[in-house]
């Protein structure tokens, strides 16, 4: 069974003629439905990437992307593959050129993005998990919209082979689901045994800096539930971070913008394809990062990995809320949306720029949208990471009296 067999009410599937992709009837994840980034290639489907001018040259592909050959040799049957934001370069799952999935949890609210379409399958129950991809927050921000688990792994740990780039050094694969059971089982099939560990109870590290970036309304609920897990978990330690954020700001979006140039300009400056509402501007200052600017970025890169390094050692974890707020609405005009987005990369930058996991738990609700926390580890520690996760999540739940 594929997207086109069933209702899709969330708008989340690309309408492409049905292919039968072949699975392995018993594995781990057997049982479990899958839904597919339209970034990833899968054989007997085009790549479209969220342009029309990348599906055009697509054709079918005759093979699939290593990483869903796993979900599907453990079992997992897909059932289709989700929309995207143009070219993966944006945070908030509107595409000028497909339209905009509906965000489930929120329909009033954006999705988020460029994982648009494989956060509303599974929020939506079309999908019991879903593949995305994350390079400035694509997992981790829908997954906090939409009320779900996700994950940005450690850089390189997961193979990207027959995926659409956007930005070489920053790219990462990641996946949502809804429940922790679910997110747990297909950690296990994608990672081996971690080359750094985390403990069971790791030392627990408040980036109090970090939590006020959020809203003053959201940054008190997500400190309400941090006080949540002191019963079972112990006390957290509190730092200040980033010395100066500004530049750890400016460092991501240098990297991304030069990477993102070298990945897509050559096809921008050859066709001029109509690029949707701020995926042209973003392109447009992709263009313009100098070499100056870009040395400058590697530089703030290589200090704030090594400062975190230290700080995380072997068995700390970073708390922090995923996004500055819950889901922006529909209506926001894309001036506002532009601002809440450059607000949020201040979060979402850590983990690129480091190059560490991270994994986004829901843990509370504002007016009624979901809203998620945080756990960044020391590089190579995901496996360990998710299943300390996915405790810190069930303690969340605790409500002393």
């Amino acid at each position: 069974m594929t997207a086109m067999t069933f209702d899709d009410p969330f708008r989340c599937f690309v309408p492409y003629p049905d292919a039968a992709v072949k699975h392995a009837a018993a594995g781990p994840l057997a049982g479990l439905t899958l839904a597919v980034k339209d970034l990833f290639d899968v054989k007997g489907y085009p790549t479209g990437a969220g342009s029309p001018i990348v599906l055009a040259q697509s054709g079918i592909k005759t093979k699939t992307a290593p990483i869903v050959k796993d979900l599907l040799k453990a079992g997992a049957r897909f059932v289709g593959k989700t929309h995207t934001d143009e070219l993966a370069f944006s945070l908030n799952g509107q595409n000028a050129h497909f339209g905009s999935p509906i965000n489930p949890a929120a329909p009033e609210r954006i999705t988020g993005g460029s994982s648009c379409g494989s956060m509303a399958a599974v929020a939506g129950r079309l999908a019991d998990f879903a593949l995305g991809s994350d390079t400035g927050g694509s997992v981790r921000a829908p997954a906090s919209y939409g009320g779900l688990f996700g994950i940005r792994p450690s850089h390189g740990r997961l193979s990207l082979k027959r995926t659409w780039p956007l930005a070489e050094s920053l790219d990462t694969p990641g996946w949502f689901a809804r429940d922790g059971e679910t997110f747990g089982r297909v950690a296990n099939v994608l990672f081996s045994l971690d080359k750094a560990e985390l403990p069971e109870v790791p030392r627990m590290i408040v980036a109090d800096d970090m939590f006020g970036q959020a809203v003053p309304e959201a940054e008190t609920i997500l400190r309400n539930v941090v006080q949540r897990t002191v019963h079972e978990l112990g006390e957290s330690e509190s730092v200040k971070l980033v010395r100066d954020l500004d530049a750890l700001y400016w460092a991501f979006r240098w990297i991304q913008g030069r990477e993102a140039w070298l990945s897509d300009g050559p096809m921008i400056e050859r066709f001029a394809p109509p690029l949707g509402p701020g995926v042209k501007d973003r392109f447009a200052f992709s263009k313009a990062v100098t070499d100056a600017e870009y040395a400058k970025a590697e530089a703030t890169r290589k200090t704030f990995r090594a400062r975190l390094a230290r700080l995380l050692g072997k068995d700390g974890v970073l708390i922090l809320p995923t996004m500055p707020d819950i889901a922006p609405l529909i209506s926001t005009p894309e001036s506002a949306l532009d601002d809440f987005r450059n607000r949020a990369l201040r979060l979402l930058c850590l983990a690129g720029l480091s190059g560490f996991p991270q994994v986004t738990i829901p843990v509370a609700q504002r007016e009624g949208a979901p809203l998620g926390l945080s756990l960044i580890g020391p590089k190579g520690s995901d496996r360990s990471l998710v299943a300390f996760a996915l405790r810190y999540e069930r303690a969340a739940r605790i409500r002393i009296a």
